[in-house]
């Protein structure tokens, strides 16, 4: 099991006002799916990936990466577990403007402390796997939106970790682009393996998961899987 969520609530409390984001979520991602979160604004579904991806604490409830309790770690082995493990596109990018494609890239390959030729090796293998072989030197500006997101998915996958998660990576994307890039991610879960969690309420992203788990006011409402997944 590679995640695996068991009664999973989250509680915001804003100016002495809760509202529950998620209310007993049971949930387990196995290596090698490609799944989606659906549900509308409001459902829950980025709460949940950021607390299944580390980024945020559940109220209550436990939640397990490789078997490992995450609230039994701390603040330092969450972040080796991110840098190391896990992988994340967003759906504003997130990529450093002041740095090219291939810096990028290398980012976190250098935060895990990957000797440079090594890195500059390994961003540029994957920035060809992704179709950006000759935009390395290009800064984000200087690219468009599709083709940010498509670095910002090879930064995600160059380290090899083990779950991709993507919030909404299409929503900033025409369609035939955010087809284009959900092409590609869906290659490198065939090609490499790569597991990948969306959450979204993109119909393309739906369209093309393997496996769709509904949310809706914070519960699991449907968890569906197709042919092949």
């Amino acid at each position: 099991m590679l995640v695996e969520a068991k009664g999973v609530r989250k509680i915001y409390d804003a100016r002495g006002v809760s509202t529950l984001a998620l209310d007993g979520i049971d949930l387990c991602i196995e290596a090698g799916e490609f799944s989606a979160l659906a549900g509308p604004s409001g459902s829950g579904k980025t709460t949940l990936l950021n607390i299944l991806g580390a980024l945020d604490d559940p109220t209550e409830g436990t939640v397990r990466i490789e078997g490992k309790d995450l609230a039994t770690l701390s603040g330092s082995e969450l972040a080796d577990l991110r840098l190391r493990k896990l992988g994340f596109v967003f759906q504003s990018y997130n990529l450093i403007p002041v740095l090219s494609a291939r810096e990028n890239v290398e980012f976190v390959m250098e935060l895990q402390g990957v000797a440079s030729g090594e890195r500059r090796k390994r961003a540029l293998a994957v920035l060809d796997e992704v179709g950006l072989a000759e935009l390395a030197n290009k800064r984000p500006l200087e690219m468009s939106g599709g083709q940010q997101q498509r670095v910002a998915v090879a930064r995600a996958i160059a380290s090899n970790p083990l779950l991709v998660f993507a919030d909404e990576p299409t929503a900033n994307l025409d369609s035939t682009t955010a087809g284009e890039l959900l092409d590609l991610m869906a290659g490198l879960n065939r090609d490499r393996g790569t597991t990948f969690l969306f959450s979204t309420h993109d119909p393309q992203v739906m369209e093309v998961a393997r496996r769709l788990i509904r949310l809706r006011d914070g519960r699991v409402i449907e968890d569906s899987r197709r042919d092949g997944g």
